[in-house]
C-alpha cells in the first residue's frame, strides 16, 4: 500500500528500490578524475599554441589558453585588425607573433597546436592544412558543412596520425559520466525517450545572433572603417563572392553560405552532451522544421528548429526544441520507464541532475510538487580536466581526446541530418554502409 511519506505516494517498495539504485550507481562513479598535467610542473612544457580565429568565441578560447599553466599562446591571426589586437591583448605574451595569413602561422615551427574559431565554412580546410603541418587541433563546433567534408576531415586526422579535439565543453563536467554510468546500471529502466533544447529571446534592438565582435556586445561599428581594417576577400575563402556585407561578416551564423544556422551552434552541443551519455551513435532517422516565427530581418537559416531523431535498434527518440522567442530553458532530460533524470542547464554546463521516480503525472493543481528520490552535484572526488587541459594533455601523451575525430563524425552528420531534413522537407536517414544522408 503506497505510504503518505514517500514522494508522490510511491510505494515505499517502489522507492527505495529507485533510490538504492540510483546512490550505488553514484557511489561506483564517485571516483577521482584526475587533472593529468604536463609532467610534474606544467609550467615547464607547456604547449605551444596558436589561435587562428578570434572574434566572438576566439576571443573566448584565448583568454582560457592564456590564462592555464599547460598553454602557452605564441601567435595569433586573424585577417581582421581589431580582432587580431584583440588577441594580442588577450594572449599574456609581450613576445606573441601575429598573422594575417593562416598558411603562415602553420608553418611556424615553434608552434605544436592550433586553435580553430572561425566561420564553420573555413573548418575543413584550416583542420586538413593544420594537419599537413604537423599540429594538433582544437576546433569549434560545429565541425563542419557537409558529410563529404567531415569524412576527408576524419581522413585527415587519422592520416596524419594528430590529436584533435571539438569544443563541446559539456563533456568536462562528471555529471555526464555520472549519468552514463547510472542509465547502464538501469537506474531508469529503458529510456526510450531524451528531450533536448534551447531558447533565447531578445528586443527589436538586440536580437538573436545579431551582436558585434563577442556575445550580446550590440555597439554597432561603423562599416566604413570595418572594411579599412578587413581582408573581405580572404574572409570569404571559398564562399560565394559578393562585395562587402557587414551583415554577413559580424553576423554569419544568420546565412547558411557560412555555417548551419541552430544546427551547428545550438543543437550540436546538445546531442553531442547526449552523445556522451548514450555512445547511441549517429541516429537512424531525422524529420525536422524549421520557421523564422519573429526575427524578420534578412536573416536565412530559421529561429525555430523542431527536431526529431530516432534511434531504432535502441527503441529511442531524441526531440530537440529550438526557438529564439523565449527564455524558457529545457534542459537535458532522460525519460525511462522508472524514472527520469534531468540536468540543471544547457548540455555545455550541465554539472548537476535529479532523478525523479515515475509514479503518475505531475498536476500542479491536484498535487504536490514531485521530489527527487536522488540528487547529484559534484564533489572533489569527481574532479575533471577542463575541456581544453584534455587536449593539451593528449597533445603530450598522444592519446584520443574525448571530442575527437570520430565523435566530431557523429557530431557532425547528426548535425547535418536536421538541415538535410529542413531542406528537403522530409524524413532522412543515415545509410552507415555508404556513409551518407539518403
Amino acid at each position: 500500500m503506497a505510504s503518505d511519506n514517500t514522494p508522490n505516494n510511491l510505494s515505499r517498495r517502489q522507492f527505495v528500490e529507485i533510490t538504492g539504485k540510483a546512490a550505488a550507481t553514484a557511489a561506483l562513479t564517485s571516483v577521482a578524475f584526475p587533472s593529468i598535467t604536463l609532467g610534474a610542473d606544467p609550467t615547464a612544457n607547456p604547449v605551444k599554441v596558436g589561435h587562428i580565429g578570434l572574434g566572438v568565441r576566439g576571443g573566448r578560447l584565448i583568454q582560457y589558453t592564456a590564462s592555464i599553466p599547460s598553454a602557452k599562446v605564441v601567435a595569433v591571426c586573424d585577417v581582421y585588425k581589431p580582432h587580431l589586437q584583440k588577441g594580442v591583448n588577450r594572449s599574456h605574451n609581450p613576445e606573441v607573433k601575429t598573422y594575417h595569413d593562416y598558411h603562415d602561422l602553420l608553418d611556424d615551427p615553434e608552434i605544436e597546436a592550433v586553435v580553430i574559431a572561425c566561420p564553420d565554412h573555413w573548418h575543413e580546410k584550416m583542420l586538413i592544412d593544420a594537419m599537413k603541418a604537423g599540429k594538433d587541433v582544437y576546433c569549434e563546433k560545429g565541425w563542419t558543412t557537409s558529410v563529404t567534408a567531415a569524412k576527408r576531415m576524419r581522413a585527415a586526422v587519422k592520416k596524419y596520425d594528430r590529436v584533435m579535439q571539438l569544443g563541446h565543453q559539456g563533456r568536462q563536467h562528471a555529471a555526464a559520466d555520472v549519468a552514463k554510468k547510472m542509465i547502464e546500471d538501469g537506474a531508469l529502466g529503458d529510456v526510450t525517450l531524451i528531450k533536448i533544447g534551447r531558447y533565447f529571446n531578445g528586443t527589436e534592438d538586440r536580437p538573436p545572433w545579431r551582436w558585434y565582435g563577442d556575445y550580446s556586445n550590440y555597439k554597432h561599428p561603423d562599416p566604413k572603417e570595418v572594411i579599412k581594417d578587413l581582408d573581405w576577400k580572404r574572409w570569404l575563402g571559398s564562399s560565394k563572392r559578393i562585395d562587402f556585407n557587414e551583415r554577413h561578416f559580424w553576423h554569419w551564423r544568420c546565412y547558411w553560405e557560412y555555417g548551419t544556422g541552430q544546427a551547428g551552434d545550438l543543437l550540436s552541443h546538445e546531442t553531442d552532451f547526449i552523445q556522451s551519455i548514450t555512445n547511441h551513435g549517429i541516429p537512424s532517422t531525422c524529420n525536422c522544421s524549421g520557421l523564422n516565427a519573429f526575427w524578420k530581418d534578412d536573416r536565412e537559416v530559421p529561429d525555430s528548429w523542431m527536431t526529431t531523431y530516432q534511434w531504432e535498434e535502441k527503441n529511442c527518440t531524441m526531440q530537440f526544441e529550438g526557438i529564439q522567442n523565449s527564455k524558457r530553458m529545457q534542459t537535458p532530460e532522460f525519460v525511462g520507464r522508472d524514472a527520469r533524470m534531468i540536468f540543471n542547464d544547457i548540455g555545455q554546463a550541465a554539472s548537476r541532475f535529479e532523478v525523479y521516480a515515475d509514479d503518475r503525472a505531475y498536476v500542479p493543481s491536484q498535487y504536490p510538487a514531485p521530489k527527487p528520490t536522488f540528487k547529484f552535484a559534484a564533489g572533489r572526488e569527481h574532479r575533471k580536466p577542463s575541456h581544453m587541459e584534455n587536449f593539451l594533455t593528449c597533445v603530450r601523451t598522444r592519446k584520443k581526446s574525448w571530442c575527437n575525430e570520430d565523435e566530431a563524425f557523429i557530431e557532425a552528420v547528426t548535425l547535418l541530418m536536421s538541415v538535410e531534413s529542413y531542406k528537403k522537407k522530409k524524413q532522412v536517414r543515415w545509410d552507415s554502409r555508404k556513409e551518407r544522408i539518403v
